[in-house]
């Protein structure tokens, strides 16, 4: 890392909100520490998008770190429970949807943290937005702010004074929004992975909801939209 820069670690899943925040880091002037979680999920696409992700960002880092979080289950991302292909109803009578990970994001930050520690770094970006989402609690700006005050607690660097800053670019936008900032950020929409569950072919399903959200996306900001669907209507 070059030293006369601000130092970044971003938590880099493949997907497209978090491709857009990493780029937006890259624009501020980070030097970029990737960090992809191989959680176990039942697809290995988004890694691969990723990877991809992390070459054409040209981050100085890029760790891939595994964990079995299918050993814990309670997911239609980790376990064998039917990904939902009915729509998007986000917080719908309060119901959480089967694709919540439990405490993914909780469990991620608190990885991502450790690194920034390590590394000497104080800002932590994260892809969460609670706008056009699934109504996960862990992408809402409470939860980001309670582990803001957390992280200065749980550290060597907090008790010091030298406190975290989680860095959230996209907490108020709509998928229209951040396909906005891709096409704004030059960086390729069509690196990224969203579905739930891809169909034959590597090919996005289009029915599960988090395609739903991106196809809003896109048709919402006018933008072509560079995803192959199994299902297009």
């Amino acid at each position: 890392m070059s030293q006369n820069k601000k130092k970044a670690i971003v938590l880099l899943s493949g997907g497209l909100d978090s491709m857009v925040a990493a780029a937006i880091a890259r624009e501020q002037g980070y030097d970029i520490v990737a960090l992809t979680i191989d959680y176990n999920q039942r697809h290995k696409i988004e890694l691969q998008s990723a990877i991809r992700i992390a070459e054409k960002l040209e981050v100085s880092e890029h760790i891939i770190l595994p964990l079995d979080l299918s050993r814990f289950g309670g997911s239609a991302l980790t376990d064998d429970i039917d990904v939902p292909k009915s729509g998007v109803q986000p917080g719908a009578g309060n119901e959480i949807p089967v694709t919540y990970v439990p405490a993914r994001n909780l469990i991620f930050l608190s990885l991502t943290l450790g690194l920034a520690e390590a590394r000497d770094a104080r800002d932590i970006f994260i892809g969460v937005n609670a706008l056009d989402y699934s109504g996960y609690p862990d992408c809402r700006p409470e939860f980001i702010e309670g582990f803001e005050r957390l992280a200065d607690l749980a550290t060597k660097a907090g008790d010091q004074g030298s406190g975290f800053t989680i860095q959230t670019p996209l907490q108020y936008m709509t998928k229209a929004d951040i396909a906005k900032e891709a096409q704004r950020l030059d960086i390729d929409p069509a690196l990224s992975w969203t579905c739930y569950d891809p169909a034959e072919g590597d090919l996005h399903c289009g029915l599960c909801e988090s395609c739903r959200l991106r196809k809003k996306g896109f048709e919402e900001a006018g933008i072509a939209d560079p995803t192959g669907y199994a299902v297009t209507s």
